[in-house]
């Protein structure tokens, strides 16, 4: 049995350090628990798209930790697609693989392919979205009997796949369509996201959908709207065991529940254009 962790919207910068604090329990967690893989959901910092110096920050603090990092990026990392501030675009995907590796991956671990996604990319015009799905075709194709699990930061709906726009909280649903009937297609078992902050574990057909919760803080009315899931601090297990995975949604001992509207004018202002 493999035991692998994801932690996610760790919001952390060496200049805005108001969520800094739970970076050590959730390091003490980590080593406590003794994984053979860590992997991010992105929101590794504050303000990676606009500052290289949190990605600096953050690769040092991953150095450290006692498995390897296996990180997928957020819009705080890497922009948004067309978004008016802070676009994805390629100067900002070069700095995070840079400095955090490849935005899309695949790893395989016994009777498993991993995949991990750049969200940030669907919808985004850019060539590299193009070339991210290609990747994914092909890697799924060429999986050779191992059952698929993706990661990615955004999760691709909230309460249904055939969901209209959600706004800033999901996959715009003309990229998500091709994603869901890929799903489809290929049995993918396991969709893991972030960025809702929030925690939650369900099935949509055979695939099961796992939001994996902050480590960093959590949002309030103020911030977000009404939904599903549970708004909490944490981090999840994964422990895979043949074609089997038991997921565990669990609390880290030491997690301050900060919440982003009590800081938010302090730590992501208005923004001019890009």
């Amino acid at each position: 049995m493999l035991r692998l962790l994801q932690i996610s919207d760790t919001h952390l910068s060496p200049r805005k350090r108001h969520f800094e604090p739970n970076w050590a329990p959730l390091q003490a967690w980590i080593e406590a628990e003794k994984p053979s893989l860590i992997l991010h959901g992105g929101d590794v910092t504050v303000d990676g798209a606009g500052d290289e110096g949190d990605f600096r920050f953050c690769a040092e603090l991953f150095s450290k930790l006692p498995v390897p990092v296996l990180a997928v990026p957020g819009n705080h990392d890497v922009g948004e697609p067309r978004h008016p501030y802070q676009p994805v675009n390629p100067d900002r995907l070069a700095r995070w693989r840079r400095h955090l590796g490849p935005d899309y991956w695949s790893r395989d671990i016994e009777q498993w392919r991993l995949i991990g996604l750049n969200s940030q990319l669907l919808g985004s015009g850019e060539a590299e979205e193009n070339k991210q799905f290609a990747w994914l075709n092909s890697t799924m194709s060429d999986a050779r009997g191992r059952r698929i699990a993706w990661f990615l930061h955004m999760p691709l709906f909230l309460d249904h796949p055939g969901e209209g726009d959600m706004g800033y909280w999901t996959v715009k649903p003309e990229p998500r369509l091709p994603l869901l009937e890929l799903i489809s297609g290929y049995n993918v078992a396991l969709v893991a996201s972030g960025h809702v902050h929030r925690s939650r574990d369900c099935h949509r057909d055979s695939t099961r959908y796992v939001w994996a919760p902050s480590s960093g803080f959590v949002c309030g009315p103020a911030t977000q709207p009404p939904m599903s899931g549970e708004s909490r601090l944490g981090a999840v297990i994964y422990r895979f065991d043949g074609n089997e995975v038991e997921v565990e949604i669990k609390n880290v001992d030491g997690l301050m529940a900060y919440r982003i509207d009590d800081v938010i004018h302090e730590v992501y202002p208005p923004r001019e254009a890009a």
